[in-house]
């Protein structure tokens, strides 16, 4: 698992890890039932605090992406079957919109907005 940290930016380190792991789950890199690194292992392999690695994980847990077992690790879940649930839904979207309307003030027209969008979906898959 290959998670780049740039202590320069202004993304807080512990989101700089979060989004690593997404980003190898999005690529295929970690698949459901693969285990991630022990909190100690990852933080020696970055570089980085332990509690920051911890705090990832339990971000990645509360979005139900990993479940921590006690004694065995944390395991990558399967996307769930159902469709996202509303609350989720709406908590995404609530994240998205500043950005997007930002984009708009700035005078990116939608067909822009749309194409950087697709643009970064095939960045994150590696394609």
């Amino acid at each position: 698992m290959f998670i780049h940290i740039e202590p320069q930016s202004d993304t807080p380190i512990y989101a700089q890890v979060r989004n690593g792991i997404m980003e190898g789950i999005v690529r295929g890199e970690l698949t459901p039932g693969d285990i991630l690194p022990s909190v100690r292992s990852l933080a020696g392999d970055l570089g980085v605090n332990m509690h920051t690695v911890n705090k990832s994980y339990h971000e990645l847990e509360s979005k139900g992406v990993i479940k921590i077992v006690p004694k065995s690790g944390a395991v990558i879940c399967s996307p769930s079957e159902e469709k996202i649930p509303q609350h989720r839904y709406n908590q995404i979207s609530e994240e998205l919109r500043p950005v997007l309307v930002e984009s708009l003030v700035l005078g990116m027209s939608e067909k822009e907005i749309t194409e950087l969008v697709s643009s970064i979906i095939l960045n994150v898959k590696g394609e």
